[in-house]
């Protein structure tokens, strides 16, 4: 664990807003992932129930929640993404992964070295919400599978954000010789731009979009974290780690992202709601769909006031499909 690890980078001639985002945002927020995880993996191996584990589960789950927009360096480096959280999974492959270990009770969640081998989607924290929130046919094996899942989480995160520092360096020497990942400041400032902007469209069209469904056919099965009754809190962490980084990006004072953010946090914060199983009720679908659109201003706003000011758009992400 490189908790300890300084967070901060040399000085370089970097644009400022780049280097704000990675000292104010991007960094301490891998820092706290690798933190809670590796506390995760401690609580789980010395008693693996629900009670037990229900805080440092959270706890891990919300510092994920808080980082899983940066979808660029080493998580997408090393092809992390899934293996962190498998969600969506419109196929149901968490279920059916974690069917085919428990079914065969296979030993590969007693070797650390051998258990990334497994599909990414029984790996992270979707996979590890279902084994806790399940229902266990075999208590002993499903302990035995919470530690791995535990365990493989705290080594990602902690290889992850220990790979963090080079890739931030990168980062702010984008355009000097030798850097080929990043030639130019506009580089560096349109990958931190994408990853606001497809943050935002996530929460919009997957947080907020798959559950909703349509008027017709509501989806409350399909929202994110459920079981757990994490939909809303995944919602509404990100809307503040979304701020966050946008207001690192600019030194302006975005009266209209600010109003934006403000809208969505008090329409989120008033839904009693947890799982967003009320999509199938009127009045409660009316609540959340009035979130999904106070999302789509803030869209609009960063739009216009950071990614016009900055002369860039957002780039390729991996929401973009084929």
């Amino acid at each position: 664990m490189r908790i300890a690890l300084v967070l901060c980078l040399a000085a370089a001639p970097a644009t400022a807003d780049v280097s704000s985002a990675l000292t104010d945002h991007v960094l301490p927020g891998y820092a706290m992932l690798a933190q809670e995880t590796e506390h995760l993996s401690v609580a789980a191996a010395q008693d693996c129930t629900l009670p037990s584990l229900t805080a440092r589960f959270n706890s891990a789950y919300d510092a994920w929640v808080a980082v899983s927009h940066l979808q660029l360096g080493p998580v997408e480096d090393e092809g992390l993404l899934l293996a962190m959280s498998f969600w969506p999974d419109t196929k149901d492959r968490t279920g059916k992964a974690l069917t085919r270990l428990t079914a065969s009770n296979d030993p590969i969640v007693d070797d650390p070295t051998k258990f990334d081998d497994v599909s990414a989607a029984a790996q992270g924290f979707t996979a590890l919400e279902r084994v806790l929130y399940g229902a266990a046919s075999d208590a002993d094996y499903t302990c035995r599978l919470t530690r791995a899942i535990a365990k493989g989480l705290a080594e990602k995160s902690d290889r992850l954000f220990a790979q963090w520092p080079d890739f931030a360096a990168l980062m702010q020497t984008a355009g000097e010789p030798g850097n080929t990942r990043f030639q130019n400041p506009q580089e560096a400032q349109r990958a931190l731009y994408t990853a606001l902007s497809t943050g935002l469209e996530f929460m919009h069209d997957q947080r907020l979009g798959r559950p909703l469904g349509t008027f017709e056919r509501p989806r409350p099965n399909r929202a994110e974290a459920r079981r757990s009754e994490r939909s809303l809190r995944h919602i509404q962490i990100s809307l503040t780690s979304l701020e966050q980084l946008a207001f690192s990006l600019s030194d302006d004072a975005l009266p209209k992202t600010k109003a934006a953010f403000s809208d969505a946090r008090t329409r989120a914060d008033t839904i009693d709601d947890p799982a967003l199983a009320g999509v199938a009720d009127p009045i409660s679908r009316f609540r959340i769909e009035a979130l999904q659109q106070s999302v789509r201003e803030i869209q609009i706003a960063i739009v216009e006031e950071i990614g016009s000011p900055l002369g860039i758009t957002a780039g390729f992400n991996a929401l973009d499909g084929d």
